[in-house]
């Protein structure tokens, strides 16, 4: 067993301010004893599409370093929420920006990076128009990190409207899924915790949602917060409400062996 932390943090304009409130929320998961912690979705920037590019780095970028410097310091599995990134372009071509998260070890080593696959591009009458792909590329997969703690798989927001994304996760022997994301005030209070539970339920094993926090009246993308946890049964074992703030849950992977042995749908054998 072992504790998972999902920092909630605000929306900031400011990316050292991101990084304060980070690392602030980061160590009060330690202190409470979180080996494995994750950060929201495009922390390091306001939700603001005319952001994005500006705010986009490579991989030697300060965010990066970040991150790793949190991981080492505090010596655990830290999940990068996501950032902007910018690919390096080949000569003649045109640069890729992508939404993405970068993993990291407890020695600050980055052991995964996860490309969001599934781009938002929604168009809801009366509810939120929105086209992701105006601004980034997208990327091809699930990610799956191999860890002293076993493989934990990684997708970001979007990707949760994608079950075959989440069992081919748990074919690979994940017993956790970390998901930053920002979902908002249209889809959150329909869909959000209805997919958390289906996608833990699916495939039993616990699901992690970290979100930003709500901040409102800074752009017209309002986030609707609740960062969330859900065991293998389907059910609810941690969430928050929309204010910024940290979620604990404790991972059992003996309870995940339990549900699949008596519900054993995922068995090959049968």
């Amino acid at each position: 067993m072992f504790t998972l932390g999902l920092c909630q943090i605000a929306d900031y304009m400011d990316r050292d301010e991101a990084m304060e409130s980070a690392a602030r929320y980061v160590n009060k998961a330690v202190d409470a004893g979180a080996s494995v912690v994750s950060l929201p979705e495009l922390w390091n920037t306001p939700m603001m599409v005319k952001h994005y590019h500006d705010n986009a780095e490579d991989e030697s970028g300060p965010s990066c370093e970040f991150m790793s410097d949190l991981a080492r310091q505090n010596e655990i599995y830290l999940i990068g929420g996501s950032i902007p990134e910018v690919a390096s372009a080949k000569k003649g071509t045109i640069k890729k920006y992508y939404n993405t998260s970068y993993i990291y070890d407890p020695n600050g080593k980055r052991i995964g990076k996860h490309r969001k696959a599934h781009l938002f591009d929604i168009d809801i009458k009366d509810g939120i128009t929105y086209k992701e792909s105006d601004t980034f590329s997208a990327g091809d997969d699930i990610t799956i990190v191999q860890t002293e703690l076993g493989p934990i798989g990684v997708a970001v927001c979007f990707d949760i409207r994608f079950p075959e994304m989440f069992k081919k996760a748990a074919d690979a022997g994940c017993k956790l899924i970390v998901l930053p994301a920002a979902f908002n005030m249209t889809t959150g209070p329909a869909h959000w915790e209805l997919m958390i539970r289906a996608r833990a339920l699916d495939n039993q094993l616990y699901f992690a949602t970290c979100s930003k926090a709500r901040t409102v009246g800074m752009n017209e993308y309002v986030i609707w917060g609740h960062s969330t946890v859900a065991n293998p049964y389907g059910a609810i074992s941690a969430k928050r409400d929309q204010s910024e703030g940290l979620v604990l849950c404790d991972i059992d992977y003996d309870y995940v062996n339990q549900v699949r042995n008596e519900i054993p749908i995922g068995r090959s054998d049968l």
